[in-house]
């Protein structure tokens, strides 16, 4: 009898197949480098601010040694701020005044203009459109001499009223701009259905409109107080009394040739700070929603 071997010949196996990613998803390395890359924009973004608000609880020598902050934090430069006779509190009482006017005049003025460019035709309507991007191209330092000539012409300056039309001129182009993008999303049916209920035209924008437009309303308010509040090169120069001062002017008094209130300058700083932030978070909620209305409709 005859027995055969055989080998036998093992089964081939193939390969698991390659693990196929989602869109958005990233390797474990990509995702190590991306995290790492957002902690340390977001630490040099940060660290300023919170040098700030640390150094304003040091004392009088806290820049030659700000480790002695730590172990003996004083509170004494935001006393010293607000005691301080004709001075934060005053520029207070200017900036409030100069941004809140020029919030409510800006927003106005933007708010018509960008609707007359989304709803009508009239002649000169595109070189106005222009005229406004143009505008936002010149650096400040060449508008401070034309601007200065004109303010004293009219008499207006060391006045609000010359601050704020001046920072009119910074904030109506470009919310004029933002808002007839805004208007453009809003159906131009409700025009069509406020003229046959009988409103005027400007009726039909104030009842009917401005409703509507409430979020893109608080976006350009807040940019634009924001540009009143902290603007340096038109308050120096057009602001001429230190009765008149506004806080972004105020701060360079602690500041100068023969002196340096750091601490003061620090602490005076962050409370400027809180109180911008305070107005963000305050409308933050309109703002949100201002921002992604227009991606939205």
């Amino acid at each position: 009898m005859t027995v055969t071997l055989t080998r036998s010949t093992p089964a081939v196996t193939s390969p698991p197949p390659a693990r196929v990613r989602r869109r958005g998803e990233r390797s474990r390395l990509a995702s190590i480098a991306y995290h790492a890359t957002m902690i340390t924009v977001s630490a040099v973004a940060v660290f300023p601010v919170l040098w700030v608000v640390y150094m304003s609880f040091g004392d009088a020598d806290a820049w030659a040694n700000p480790a002695e902050i730590l172990r003996s934090p004083v509170t004494s430069n935001y006393g010293a701020v607000l005691r301080q006779h004709d001075g934060f509190l005053t520029w207070l009482g200017n900036s409030l005044v100069v941004a809140i006017c020029t919030t409510l005049l800006g927003v106005l003025i933007a708010a018509t203009a960008g609707y007359a460019l989304s709803r009508m035709r009239f002649p000169g309507h595109r070189p106005l459109m222009w005229t406004f991007l143009v505008t936002q191209m010149f650096p400040v330092a060449i508008l401070i001499v034309p601007l200065y000539n004109i303010l004293s012409t009219l008499h207006l300056l060391n006045t609000y009223a010359g601050l704020v039309l001046t920072y009119c001129t910074i904030s109506v182009p470009f919310c004029a701009w933002m808002l007839k993008g805004y208007f453009d999303t809003i159906p131009v049916e409700i025009d069509e259905a406020g003229r046959i209920d009988g409103c005027s035209p400007f009726g039909t924008f104030w009842k009917l409109v401005v409703p509507l437009a409430r979020p893109g309303l608080a976006v350009t308010a807040f940019y634009t107080f924001l540009t009143a509040w902290g603007e340096v090169a038109y308050a120096t120069q057009f602001m001429t009394t230190p009765d008149r001062y506004t806080l972004a002017v105020g701060l360079q008094t602690y500041v100068g040739q023969f002196k340096a209130e750091w601490g003061a300058m620090t602490a005076a700083s962050v409370m400027i700070s809180a109180f911008a932030a305070a107005v963000f978070f305050g409308v933050q909620r309109h703002l949100v929603s201002g921002l992604t209305a227009g991606a939205a409709k």
